[in-house]
């Protein structure tokens, strides 16, 4: 039996693919070991979202290259899309899966020798029509359901469009069925992701809200999220059927805003303005949060680019006074960069690194702040929990609906479990990692 191990990078979009993988190549008789051992193959699902991102894969590459030099190693993802030749020119790569081959790794896997060197397998961008179907599994909690790949929008400064292709959907009817194999596995929560999954129904002209509804009557689910959606495509309409009450998706949104500048904004050619995101926000809250709730029952992360070519010091200030006057729970925060191909990288008033991470430093701090601040406006009252299986330091912990991470002593019959808490401080642990 051959061994196989896997190394993801990047969004939860990518996790789910690298699960069912290894779902489909467990089933043709490849056993899953840690990427810590060796192995005879190891797949490296990539991102490239970032210049770092990239060094990090062709890091990974290299030493898994020193420690197992007679293993194939296969590369995925959005940096095997965009930089094919760069990753095949590496010494110890034996793949680079594109896009368009993406649902038959498995097989092109099960199929290669590792003498073979003619398993470059790139399309371009109009070439990518298909849809790999994807979700997570092996947790006992929480399952991240693919819903829709690619994106039509273009920013300034994003490559997604070309490693992932155009907007495109997997059928209401699939997903229903998936989400219905996801509760028969013993999960009870499903993270809706994708690139931008509510431009959903693109390819089958259904929508994103009867999506929503279709998968908030499969038996044994009881909670949903939905991860990062942009602004303009979280519609009253769908707002307004959340917070209607008989809903099993929760009170966590998580929403780019990229910057809170409107001259930034058009420049990044984003579909909306600062007054349209803070109108949304604005929504969200007048329709889920009772008044004295305001501004405390509902998540909100949100994703801001420091250092954009021409962002000037005025800019950074605007965009730190609109995050202070949002609140948000959280900030996820991304210095500019450059990615070759997009218009921003060919601009030349770029930002220096310095300033980069001077304005990604002040943000961190008005993050902790808005965290500390919402989590401490939570404390005393009541909330669900679902526990989750992993232990650390003799606790478990879980996420409240509003995603706020609370701990307990470990104890294995709360696994799996919705308990009732009030919160209070010595529960809360210090967690804001991203669903999304």
């Amino acid at each position: 039996m051959k061994t196989i191990a896997y190394i993801t990078l990047g969004c939860k979009l990518n996790y789910a693919e690298t699960s069912t993988y290894a779902r489909i190549l467990a089933d043709k008789g490849y056993r899953t070991v840690s990427p810590a051992e060796n192995a005879d193959i190891f797949v490296i699902n990539t991102c490239s979202v970032t210049g770092h991102a990239d060094r990090k894969c062709r890091n990974i590459i290299s030493r898994l290259h020193r420690r197992s030099p007679e293993a194939i190693i296969a590369v995925t993802g959005c940096y095997a899309q965009l930089k094919p030749d760069r990753i095949l020119e590496m010494e110890g790569v034996g793949l680079v899966i594109g896009a368009e081959k993406k649902s038959r790794l498995p097989e092109i896997i099960s199929e290669f020798g590792k003498t073979d060197r003619s398993g470059l397998f790139h399309c371009p961008y109009s070439g990518i029509e298909s849809v790999f179907p994807a979700y997570s599994s092996g947790e006992r909690t929480r399952s991240f359901l693919k819903v829709q790949d690619g994106c039509n929008y273009f920013c300034s400064y994003c490559t997604v469009p070309y490693a992932r292709g155009k907007s495109r959907n997997i059928p209401i009817s699939s997903l229903v069925k998936q989400a219905e194999e996801i509760a028969g596995s013993g999960i009870r929560e499903i993270v809706l992701t994708g690139v931008n999954i509510g431009d959903y129904g693109r390819t089958t002209g259904e929508s994103f809200l009867e999506l929503l509804k279709a998968l908030n009557e499969v038996d044994g689910i009881e909670r949903y999220r939905i991860s990062s959606i942009e602004p303009n495509l979280l519609t009253e309409d769908i707002v307004r059927w959340i917070a209607g009450g008989d809903t099993k998706f929760l009170p966590h949104f998580h929403i780019p805003i990229q910057s809170g500048c409107d001259r930034t904004l058009q420049q990044m050619r984003r579909r909306y303005s600062v007054a349209e995101f803070e109108a949304k926000i604005n929504l969200v809250r007048e329709l889920m949060e009772s008044p004295e709730e305001r501004g405390t029952k509902v998540f909100f992360g949100i994703d801001v680019i420091v250092g954009f070519p021409g962002e000037t010091d005025e800019d950074f200030k605007e965009t730190y006074r609109t995050l202070e006057r949002i609140r948000p729970a959280y900030l996820h925060i991304f210095p500019y960069s450059r990615r070759d191909g997009t218009p921003a990288a060919a601009r030349k008033d770029q930002v220096q690194e310095s300033v980069k991470s001077e304005r990604e430093a002040k943000l961190q701090v008005l993050c902790k702040q808005l965290h500390t601040d919402f989590v401490s406006a939570n404390i005393g009252r009541k909330a669900s929990v679902l526990f989750e299986s992993t232990e650390k330091d003799g606790f478990i912990s879980g996420y409240t609906e509003n995603y706020i991470c609370v701990k307990r002593p470990a104890d294995s019959s709360l696994i799996g479990k919705t308990v009732e808490v009030t919160l209070a401080p010595e529960d809360i642990q210090n967690s804001t990692e991203s669903p999304s």
